[in-house]
């Protein structure tokens, strides 16, 4: 299984953004997916998941009413639309994945223990 981000990119204050990581592999709709990013001199810190059905969409509390996470299992692609960008958004954004658990998580959507494979990581960078 691999996985491909894209989409990243430098935009103003208040843009928007679509990223999108496409993940080869079979049974793409049995896993669960999700954005984390790390910004410079920091850890990475979890984003927004989604699980096999798309009905299940956790956000960390920093995003929430910002961005959006969602999926096209057709294409074997999740999306995080980002809108109403702030500075304190730049960072490398990665894509993570996991079928360990048919489409759900073990415990915590914000673990990243609980995702078996990462993309590469697309830079994201907004000025003010």
């Amino acid at each position: 299984v691999q996985l491909q981000a894209s989409g990243g990119g430098l935009v103003q204050a208040g843009d928007s953004l679509r990223l999108s990581c496409v993940v080869t592999g079979r049974n793409f709709g049995r896993y669960v997916g999700a954005w984390f990013r790390q910004a410079p001199g920091k850890e990475r810190d979890f984003v927004a998941a989604i699980n096999w059905s798309g009905r299940g969409t956790p956000y960390a509390d920093s995003v929430k009413g910002r961005f959006t996470i969602s999926r096209d299992n057709a294409k074997n692609t999740v999306y995080l639309q980002m809108n109403s960008l702030k500075p304190e958004d730049t960072a490398v954004y990665y894509c993570a994945a996991s079928g360990k658990y048919g489409g759900i998580w073990s415990r915590s959507a914000g673990d990243q223990n609980e995702y078996e494979y990462w993309g590469q990581g697309t830079l994201v960078t907004v000025s003010s």
